[in-house]
């Protein structure tokens, strides 16, 4: 069992995994392990002084990975799943994290929760702007693009595709506003 003293017990024995498995158990010595006085259980000599370590409760539900029997006994709080992006990451994690469906749900999660935070700002006193928000106003008076050239940066082959991704959900937010007034406006019509 996981974060116990003793740690997981082995499914198949040393000898029946190096029969298998060519090169396995090439680290089983202990003298080629640089780290093997820290895997020892020497409780006397860490201090610990528990078999199981003391669970954190379980306020609400928590998504957790399908390879693990349990929780650990200790996970971040700090922002609970909410919304249409808590509902894809929930979903993502009825996939195992060895596929890559499970990474890209995940992904795709944060990017909804960025346009959630972008809609939600609009309710509030001051919402996001984005001329002051992502810096382009210093661009000119802060000498940007001089300093982009003949300093062998990484960045300047995406030069040209940051203005759409930074512009671009804005302008089709914008789009989509106008499009939603106007149908309006024909059925208020008829």
């Amino acid at each position: 069992m996981p974060y116990t003293a003793e740690g997981p017990q082995r499914k198949w024995t040393s000898e029946e995994l190096r029969a298998r498995i060519p090169g396995w158990g090439v680290d089983l010595d202990p003298a080629d392990r640089p780290a093997y006085p820290q895997e020892r259980f020497a409780p006397e000599a860490t201090g610990a002084h528990w078999d199981f370590p003391e669970r954190q409760p379980e306020t609400y539900p928590r998504e957790r990975s399908i390879e693990h029997a349990q929780l650990t006994p200790v996970f971040g709080t700090s922002v609970p799943l909410r919304g249409l992006s808590g509902a894809v990451r929930r979903f993502a994690y009825r996939f195992s994290e060895g596929r890559a469906a499970h990474w890209l749900l995940l992904i795709l999660g944060d990017r909804i929760d960025a346009i959630e935070s972008h809609l939600r700002s609009f309710l509030t006193t001051r919402p996001d702007n984005p001329v002051t928000d992502t810096g382009v106003l210093s661009e000119r008076r802060r000498h940007g693009i001089t300093s982009r050239f003949g300093r062998r940066r990484a960045d300047v082959k995406h030069h040209w595709l940051d203005p759409i991704l930074v512009v671009g959900p804005w302008l089709l937010g914008a789009w989509a506003a106008v499009a939603v007034v106007r149908g309006l406006g024909r059925l208020v019509r008829r």
